[in-house]
């Protein structure tokens, strides 16, 4: 691949970003900063991101996208209360891993969403990625459902996520969000042993 093509393209991605795109990205990058340290910041700061993002994705035809955005949205309420429910006699929701019916459960999650998004976006809707913005998609579908239930596996679905996400929204032509996909793939490896060593401490497993 031309490397000044690459570097053109960031240059008159940044130079078109609008304000709003440079708000959601921060506010993005603000709530997996504090996903990481396990603070409960997340949500209102994803909340803040996601809002934004539903617009912008509705006008670059992204509609898996936006859907999956309001989706945060709500996930990040129902998020909001189980971390800030005591659990088992602690102050917060313990970091634990799933067991193998969690897995499993997980997979057909992932599975059955990504057929019905594509289904959807290929024969309702003119999108023009209806593959990678069902993928997309379906696997952030599984990482918010198990980053609200505190589960480490949900960083290794937040990592499929932005991996595909990065050339997906650079062929849209948001090229700010795509190197903040690019960035979030290395917090969310950060997450992710940060989060495996939180679960050390409990090391019993729940669906």
């Amino acid at each position: 691949m031309d490397l000044q093509w690459i570097w053109e393209g960031i240059r008159g991605g940044i130079a078109e970003m609008s304000w709003l795109e440079a708000i959601a990205v921060f506010f993005g990058i603000a709530s997996v900063f504090y996903s990481i340290k396990k603070n409960i910041l997340v949500f209102p700061t994803g909340m803040i991101s996601t809002l934004i993002y539903v617009y912008i994705c509705l006008k670059y035809k992204l509609y898996a996208d936006m859907g999956i955005n309001a989706y945060y949205f709500s996930m990040s309420i129902y998020g909001w209360y189980l971390w800030s429910r005591s659990s088992e006699g602690k102050a917060v929701l313990p970091v634990t891993w799933l067991n193998k019916k969690g897995i499993i459960s997980s997979l057909a999650l992932f599975l059955a969403s990504y057929a019905a998004l594509y289904l959807v976006l290929a024969n309702f809707t003119d999108s023009d990625v209806p593959y990678w913005d069902s993928f997309t998609t379906a696997s952030a579908f599984v990482g918010m459902w198990l980053m609200a239930k505190k589960k480490v596996e949900n960083w290794i679905a937040w990592i499929i996520t932005d991996i595909v996400s990065v050339p997906l929204y650079f062929y849209k032509g948001l090229m700010l969000t795509s190197f903040q996909f690019l960035f979030f793939t290395v917090l969310a490896t950060i997450g992710l042993i940060e989060w495996i060593k939180a679960a050390k401490h409990k090391p019993e497993v729940y669906a």
